[in-house]
């Protein structure tokens, strides 16, 4: 199972739009990265493969609302109520037409509560999204390069050096209060914005696409950490967002099929489920190694037993050196000590015959009798159903088993005939 990420290019969809993507089988390493336009992007591969969009972080702005109590929060499809809702209390804050924009709530939102809301173009990102199932590599869901952290969560901030030197950007994420994600063009002025809302930027950990890694350095006077565009598109993607809402959102059991193979992905991979994938080997190998070591004591207790066996029987009879089958050898010399004493077994026809005539009711005498050694078949006889269980009731206090078969009264040593 693989996972294409596509980075969407800033400019409007069209013949010469340029994606960036990462291919990556795990969501930790990239096993390509390359621009490429939509016909030549290489496909997702494998159960539950999926292809993710990453809409980078000028496109995107955040905004902070509380919903009414009461209002249904489905965003899988058309929702003109919630629509209206947004545009109503977002009106006085958007620098565009309502319509001509695309919302996005965050993650498992509740009304009554202030969420975040994601604003970005409409026209670009239904262009994008149409241009890529053109040329068949259909969304499967819509993520932010970066976004804010959920309202009252514990997180500390960052600081992000995107772009190009030529457009190169200073990113905080969060940027705490109402900002979100605060994206401004790296310069002077951005650090004192920065600085404004209260980040200590001196304290926080400072990440860098290497196209404009020196240039961070220089302006914040301190070393930063390289952060390859691949590696921030992979942690996009691990993020619960999904910016396909509304009239984007995709449905049916494709839909469904990629989004549990996404979700696979992040149990089999996610580093949050670390712990428990250790957890869960553990428990597995726990599991092994008892049902191992049961059986290896049962195979033991097994071996004792026909240890105990063998040693029985050459103690029994010390002349016999080789054992090939206890039991078998153990009956067959208990028989030929009984036939040299002449005494008779269980077995011998004077022992079963004299069984038979003890067992059966007064009056019954059978006209025909056939003898194997251990089974005696007796014809001739009237028995009832209450008389062949009285019967055989008595032939088993004896030692033999019986019933009828063809007319006949069939007698049997050991098991049941």
């Amino acid at each position: 199972m693989s996972t294409l990420l596509l980075t969407l290019p800033t400019a409007p969809a069209g013949p010469a739009a340029e994606y960036s993507y990462t291919l990556t089988s795990d969501g930790l390493t990239a096993l390509q990265h390359a621009s490429s336009p939509a016909a030549l992007l290489p496909a997702a591969t494998g159960p539950g493969a999926e292809v993710v969009a990453v809409v980078p972080v000028q496109l995107l702005s955040w905004q902070q609302v509380q919903l009414p109590p009461g209002l249904p929060l489905q965003t899988s499809g058309p929702s003109p109520r919630l629509r209206a809702a947004l545009e109503g209390l977002l009106e006085d804050r958007l620098l565009d037409e309502p319509s001509q924009l695309h919302f996005a709530l965050q993650p498992a939102p509740q009304a009554g509560t202030p969420i975040w809301v994601a604003v970005c173009p409409k026209a670009w990102l239904t262009g994008h999204l149409q241009a890529l199932e053109a040329a068949g590599r259909p969304i499967s869901r819509v993520v932010p390069a970066l976004a804010p952290a959920a309202l009252g969560s514990e997180t500390t901030p960052q600081i992000f050096a995107l772009g190009t030197p030529e457009a190169a950007l200073l990113v905080a994420s969060p940027a705490g209060g109402d900002l979100g994600v605060l994206a401004l063009p790296m310069g002077p002025s951005a650090l004192a914005l920065i600085h404004a809302q209260g980040l200590p930027i001196a304290d926080l950990a400072v990440y860098a696409e290497p196209a404009v890694a020196a240039q961070a350095e220089q302006l914040l006077g301190r070393p930063v950490t390289l952060a390859t565009p691949s590696t921030l598109a992979m942690q996009a993607a691990r993020s619960e967002w999904d910016l396909a809402q509304f009239d984007l959102a995709s449905s049916g059991r494709s839909r469904a099929l990629r989004r549990a193979g996404s979700t696979a992905q992040r149990l089999l991979h996610g580093p949050a489920w670390r712990a428990a994938r250790w957890g869960a080997g553990a428990l597995v190998a726990a599991h092994l190694l008892g049902i191992n070591l049961w059986a290896w004591q049962e195979e033991k207790a097994l071996a004792a037993k026909q240890a105990a066996v063998r040693s029985t029987l050459t103690q029994t009879f010390p002349h016999i050196q080789v054992v090939v089958d206890a039991p078998v050898q153990m009956q067959r010399e208990v028989a030929q000590l009984r036939q040299a004493n002449g005494s008779t077994s269980a077995r011998d026809l004077e022992a079963m015959l004299a069984a038979a005539g003890t067992a059966l009711p007064p009056g019954q005498q059978p006209s025909n009798l056939v003898y194997t050694p251990g089974e005696l078949r007796l014809g001739g006889l009237n028995l009832s159903p209450d008389l062949l269980e009285s019967l055989q009731s008595r032939l088993q206090a004896s030692g033999y088993q019986a019933r009828s078969e063809d007319g006949n009264l069939l007698l049997r040593t050991g098991a049941t005939p």
